[in-house]
């Protein structure tokens, strides 16, 4: 009998396959609202095990809470969320009040959601027109998103940038890495299993031997390479 692929074994799931949220600081969110504004002062700078980017440690009516933190932001810098927040790096107001231009991070999807967009080490985004309640965003990927205009958002880029430019010179980094997020490391190459483990594998030598491309409701078992793509081949 075979063994189960990976593609079957992460649609299981498992501990292997499963975020380690148990070690996680924090769900980081805004304090405050388009109606109600918070400060804060920033206590401590520390490292979230579930982000590549450091959190801020803020204390608010006496209890201890972790905030996402922008390039620029130090221990002592007071944190304003609301309407009353002017803009400046590391405030959170309503898009509405940005003035077009501003790099923002860390938007709410819907008014008081706390915030979903933009959150990753580095990124940011550039608020760049409104319109009858909606205050459009360029994103990091480029593309313009509308946002409703009582959506808070971050002022500034989310600090941890670069990062990625740092190279990883061990296996052993690599691995802690990985092991912070619900990935399965190292992966081995569908071709190079036995034939019995892979849909490709086996042969005289490491080839699919069959097409990479597979429709949308083909069994598990065979659902690797290519799932429902659009089209394969290079680009012309």
């Amino acid at each position: 009998m075979g063994h189960r692929i990976s593609t079957q074994a992460r649609g299981k799931g498992g501990s292997t396959y499963r975020a380690p949220s148990h070690q996680y600081k924090a769900e980081l969110k805004h304090f405050g609202s388009a109606t109600k504004t918070v400060r804060a002062i920033v206590a401590d700078i520390e490292h979230d095990p579930a982000r590549h980017t450091p959190i801020a440690v803020v204390y608010i009516d006496g209890k201890k809470e972790y905030a996402l933190v922008t390039e620029g932001v130090g221990i002592g810098k007071e944190l304003v969320w609301g309407p009353e927040a002017t803009v400046e790096n590391g405030n959170s107001l309503p898009l509405a009040a940005i003035p077009t231009g501003v790099a923002v991070c860390n938007i709410e999807a819907r008014p008081g959601d706390g915030g979903k967009f933009v959150r990753a080490s580095g990124v940011q985004a550039v608020v760049i027109g409104k319109s009858d309640g909606k205050v459009g965003v360029k994103m990091p990927s480029g593309k313009p998103k509308w946002f409703n205009e009582n959506c808070l958002a971050t002022v500034g880029l989310v600090a941890g940038g670069g990062r990625g430019e740092k190279p990883i010179l061990k296996a052993g980094k690599q691995y802690h890495k990985m092991k912070s997020s619900a990935t399965r490391w190292p992966r081995v190459r569908g071709v190079a299993m036995n034939v019995i483990d892979h849909p490709f594998g086996g042969g005289g030598h490491q080839h699919p031997g069959k097409p990479k491309t597979v429709a949308r409701g083909t069994s598990p078992g065979k659902k690797v390479g290519h799932v429902a793509a659009r089209r394969t081949g290079c680009r012309r």
